[in-house]
Formats: structure tokens, C-alpha cells, sequence
């Protein structure tokens, strides 16, 4: 998401190739790999400044699991409660403070999304059936791989994916209108055995349900 510039000298040239190779490496082993996590993770959503504001910052706290094929979790925690859910067949979000839960078929719901990226697709293969992969250079000791999604449909611009090894450790999300999301993944969790129950979700009593 993050434009890389070009560097001059063979020498540079050769040591970003080397980082760069080891990103789409990564980013292939964790997909072969990991067929479940487990995870905290810490989001900041940073949107476009305003005329005369300063952009400002929104962070946020959770925890993240998933299992391969198609089903994960995201449940925040702080400074409000949100849960999503994708059990395989559908897409459940959760928002505590309206009690309000909505309810999308997963299929037509994750396509190009960074949930695709890290917990849905099956391979690699799947993964550039709806992204553009490429290297990026290697930062913040960790290696990249930026995804873009090739339909120009949905409101996601592109996805810088970090990894630590063959462990995720960051997502980069820039949507089409400028915002930014940064979540940084800890208590990283590799194919620890996960209950069914944990990708079933049930809408609360009396929460109001929204089919799209």
C-alpha cells in the first residue's frame, strides 16, 4: 500500500531481491502451513485528514483465530465490543452496543478481503485467482508481500502483508477511500487445535438481525 521507490546500484538491487523473495516465500509456507492460528492483535485505523484537522488515530484490541478453509474470527474487545464470525457458509458481525447483528453469505462477503489473504484461501494458487501478489522490500524486520486485489468492484485498494519468519505478524489495509489500517499481531499461535463451537455463532436474544 505504501509506494516502494526504486533503488539504484546493483548491490542495493540485489539485497532487495533477496527480502523480497523471502516475503512471497513466507507468505506461501504460512498459507501451506498454518492450517489454524490463534492470536491477539492490536488495529489502528488511521483516516484521511480533514481540511484544516489533523488525521487522528483510532485504536483498537482482540483476539484472532482462524482454521483453514473459511472460517475465522475476529472478536474486539477494546473500546467496544465487536465480534465476526465466518463459519464457512455465512459472514456474521456482531456489534455489542447496538445489538444489531448482520448476516452475509461468506461467499459473495470475503472474495478480495485481507481475511482471504490470511485465513480463507486454501493455497496460493487460490490467492492469485483474486490478487496481484508482489515482494516488497524488507522493513520493521519483517517481510512483505503486497496483494492487490484484481477486481476494481470492491473498496479495498491494496494489502501489505509482514511476516516474521513464516509467522504473521502484521497487516497493512488501504481502502479506496484513504484509510488505513494497521494490525499488529501477537501471541502468535500455530495450528493449535480449535473447537467447532469456535466458528458457530448464535445471535443474541433480542438482538436485531440485518440479512444482506
Amino acid at each position: 500500500m505504501l509506494l516502494k521507490k526504486l533503488i539504484a546500484g546493483l548491490g542495493l538491487a540485489a539485497l532487495v531481491a533477496s527480502a523480497s523473495a523471502g516475503g512471497m516465500e513466507s507468505l506461501e509456507a504460512f498459507v501451506k502451513n498454518a492450517r489454524s492460528g490463534r492470536a491477539e492483535f492490536t488495529q489502528t485505523v488511521t483516516s484521511p485528514p480533514k481540511e484544516g484537522r489533523a488525521a487522528r488515530d483510532k485504536v483498537s484490541t482482540g483476539t484472532f483465530e482462524f482454521q483453514r478453509p473459511g472460517r475465522f474470527r475476529f472478536d474486539y474487545k477494546k473500546p467496544f465490543v465487536q465480534n465476526i464470525v465466518a463459519d464457512g457458509e455465512t459472514l456474521w458481525l456482531f456489534d455489542a452496543d447496538l445489538n444489531q447483528v448482520t448476516q452475509r453469505q461468506q461467499a459473495q462477503a470475503l472474495g478480495s478481503t485481507p481475511a482471504a489473504l490470511i485465513a480463507s484461501a486454501p493455497d496460493l494458487k487460490a490467492l492469485q485467482a483474486d490478487f496481484a501478489l508482489e515482494s516488497a522490500p524488507e522493513r520493521d524486520g519483517l517481510q512483505w508481500v503486497k496483494a492487490t486485489p484484481k477486481s476494481k468492484d470492491g473498496q479495498l485498494q491494496s494489502v501489505q502483508i509482514g511476516f516474521q519468519g513464516d509467522s504473521l505478524a502484521a497487516l497493512e489495509i488501504l481502502d479506496s477511500f484513504g484509510q488505513k489500517s494497521v494490525l499488529k499481531f501477537g501471541k502468535v499461535e500455530v495450528n493449535p487445535s480449535l473447537p467447532a463451537s469456535t466458528f458457530r455463532f448464535k445471535p443474541p436474544p433480542g438482538a436485531d438481525v440485518v440479512r444482506q
